[in-house]
């Protein structure tokens, strides 16, 4: 074929190849962190909404807990968005005449719901349920960060799936004493902020994590404990007589100090009996 090609033609079928090679290869990596960007996740973007709402004013300025507008997060798979009376609980007495909230008067006096814009947005074959993760020890600002810092609420991570999985693969970094689910400002366990812990035996009919209890205060260093677990039961089932009273009481919880949100989150996961990371992250936890 030497009277049809040159020679330099071996050496620019061999450029060709790696060109191609390097092209597809960079082509893959830019596919790769498109669909992670948050042009396609949507990550750190405020979405336009009828009404400005400031969730950093309501919640870090007022004091307003999560569960006051969503007030399904605990008990359903959604955490639901709040219908227009509960804004004119406060709105009919306060800001009565404010144009930024002419839609909520409005929606009041028609009846015709706010249609607001779906901030973190879940594709309709994942499912997701609030109820668990709530129950389970799973805080609020895990997943939507710290809401009572946002002016104006945006998604705050990727919601991927191996975002998902990450946690799912070890969910003793992120899992918290019950009450504090709430609580966005809750860092862990450190040595600088210890949190001890006491568990008691299983109850039938009693949720595993309201069987644990939980202070930010040494419980053998006198005072008031603040406990961590709003509606927890103490840790010891048996009861024990007083000598000078005769009263039956609970003895006193044996508590273990943990200095690591891993430790910590270890203890928990053990006795919230949540399942194992192999279970977690199983097909069908999220696809149904």
């Amino acid at each position: 074929m030497a009277q049809i090609f040159d020679r330099s033609s071996n050496a620019l079928a061999r450029a060709s190849l790696v060109l191609t090679g390097l092209i597809v290869i960079a082509l893959g990596v830019t596919l790769d962190q498109l669909q992670r960007s948050p042009w396609v996740t949507r990550q750190g973007q405020r979405a336009d909404q009828p009404i400005p709402f400031s969730h950093k004013h309501h919640v870090q300025g007022l004091g307003l807990q999560c569960q006051y507008c969503h007030t399904s997060v605990e008990k359903s798979g959604y955490a639901g968005i709040p219908p227009t009376r509960t804004c004119m609980n406060c709105h009919s007495q306060i800001w009565t005449n404010a144009a930024l909230l002419e839609p909520v008067r409005q929606s009041w006096a028609t009846g015709e719901s706010i249609v607001w814009t779906k901030v973190h947005d879940l594709p309709d074959y994942v499912y997701f349920s609030h109820e668990i993760h709530v129950n389970k020890g799973l805080g609020c600002s895990s997943c939507h960060g710290r809401v009572d810092d946002m002016p104006i609420m945006y998604q705050e991570n990727t919601l991927q799936m191996e975002w998902c999985l990450n946690c799912h693969r070890n969910p003793a970094a992120n899992v918290r004493p019950t009450s504090e689910i709430y609580n966005m400002a809750w860092t862990g366990a450190s040595t600088r902020s210890p949190v001890w812990c006491a568990a008691s035996d299983a109850k039938p009919g009693t949720p595993t994590a309201q069987l644990v209890s939980c202070t930010t205060s040494d419980p053998a260093g006198g005072g008031d404990s603040q406990l961590a677990s709003l509606h927890l039961t103490p840790a010891v089932n048996a009861q024990v007589t007083d000598v000078a009273t005769g009263v039956l009481s609970p003895p006193p919880a044996s508590y273990t100090k943990f200095t690591s949100q891993q430790a910590l989150g270890e203890f928990l996961v053990q006795h919230y009996n949540i399942r194992s990371p192999r279970d977690l992250s199983s097909c069908e936890v999220c696809h149904r």
